[in-house]
């Protein structure tokens, strides 16, 4: 029995815009967890009012049944049918697995941690991927709208970077057997997510001990997966070159001029199929800013504050992974401040972006004139922030 009362159901999380690779990874696990159980939320029906839930095993369709949709949110709806669903299948027990298949665009962070908050532990996130797909949907900058992918009527994301955090959030990758890959391809997928473990969806095993029925029960933790997301201590990826496929990790202790970095904005964003990372700005000394940017369209945003602006009695409120981070790249005068910025893609130009981003960069003579001076630097950023 689990600390909730209920008897301990596992549950694994599959996700991922490449959905024949996404059906064939779960069908690989009902083939190789006998008993195992699949909870799937259609959105597609959402725009008319309805989510449609299926529960199936091995043999087919056990059940299904419509979930209301929540303030016009097929997510929402979703979060308030899952947990229940859930809960029903611990109850009736003999279930060794429980595998729950997110729709095309629902990002997995989001749902493994709602199905953690009510109570269930999550044994594996798992993101399915076509390598020859990768980097079409990441150079793909239309809205999720635009090709029936939205899960909301306010959905505002794009294909590339709702698949950038699908692939980057999974530990496990389950890769399909795709004729159309190449070796860039698999050098790309490398690159965008070194520390994934790459499971081929492969061939079955009805013992139950393929790869990816392994990885489906290997462990998660939703914190440290959070954690590997947020951009003041993300696990970026590390400089790498091959296959003609670059990643290139840029580091600075000088801050950013506001002008010249936005003018420069457009051309950093289409350097790279996908570049992320933290950065500082001269005129905004105390905060932390995030860059996260794929298919051509760029978010910036507030991450909150660096912790060197932050009163020493602050510190015990930032956790432990966090203080970690900031330790390794602290400097005497500008503690935790710093650009740290990483692109990758095929034929990435890695001179002339980094002669672009040191040309951002505050003058000697600018850096000279101190914080202050800084301060009164036009806020070039100020809309793109929405301050």
């Amino acid at each position: 029995m689990s600390g909730h009362g209920r008897p301990d159901l596992p549950v694994v999380i599959v996700g991922g815009l490449h959905a024949d690779a996404r059906r064939a990874a779960v069908a690989r696990l009902l083939a190789d967890v006998p008993g195992s159980v699949v909870l799937h939320h259609d959105l597609a029906t959402a725009a008319a009012g309805t989510v449609v839930r299926t529960v199936r095993d091995a043999t087919g369709v056990l059940s299904a049944g419509e979930a209301p949709l929540v303030n016009d949110c097929a997510c929402c709806a979703l979060r308030e049918d899952l947990v229940p669903e859930l809960e029903r299948l611990a109850r009736a027990g003999g279930t060794p697995l429980a595998v729950v298949e997110l729709w095309d665009s629902v990002e997995p962070k989001a749902m493994a941690e709602v199905v953690t908050a009510g109570g269930f532990t999550v044994t594996g996130v798992i993101t399915a991927v076509d390598p020859a797909l990768v980097l079409p949907y990441l150079g793909n900058g239309d809205d999720l709208a635009e090709g029936g992918l939205a899960a909301a009527a306010t959905d505002q994301r794009t294909v590339a970077d709702t698949f950038a955090r699908q692939l980057e959030y999974a530990p496990v990758l389950a890769l399909a057997d795709s004729p159309a890959a190449d070796d860039e391809d698999r050098e790309l997928l490398a690159q965008l997510h070194p520390t994934a473990r790459r499971v081929p969806i492969g061939h079955g095993d009805p013992a139950g001990s393929s790869p990816l029925a392994r990885a489906a029960r290997a462990g998660f933790d939703v914190e440290t997966a959070a954690a590997a997301q947020h951009p003041a201590c993300a696990l970026l990826p590390a400089e790498a070159d091959a296959h003609g496929v670059a990643t290139l990790v840029w580091h600075s202790r000088r801050p950013f001029h506001p002008e010249r970095l936005y003018a420069a904005l457009e051309d950093l964003t289409c350097a790279a199929a996908r570049s992320r990372g933290r950065f500082w700005l001269a005129d905004k000394a105390d905060t932390l800013l995030h860059w996260d940017a794929a298919g051509g369209a760029l978010c910036v945003e507030s991450a909150g504050p660096w912790l060197a602006s932050l009163p020493d009695a602050a510190w015990e409120m930032v956790p432990p992974v966090r203080r970690a981070a900031a330790a390794l790249d602290w400097h005497p005068e500008h503690g935790d401040r710093c650009q740290h910025l990483v692109f990758t893609s095929p034929g990435l130009d890695r001179d002339g972006l980094e002669r672009l981003l040191e040309s951002c960069l505050l003058t000697d003579a600018e850096y000279a004139a101190g914080r202050a001076a800084w301060e009164r630097l036009p806020s070039a950023f100020d809309t793109l922030l929405e301050v």
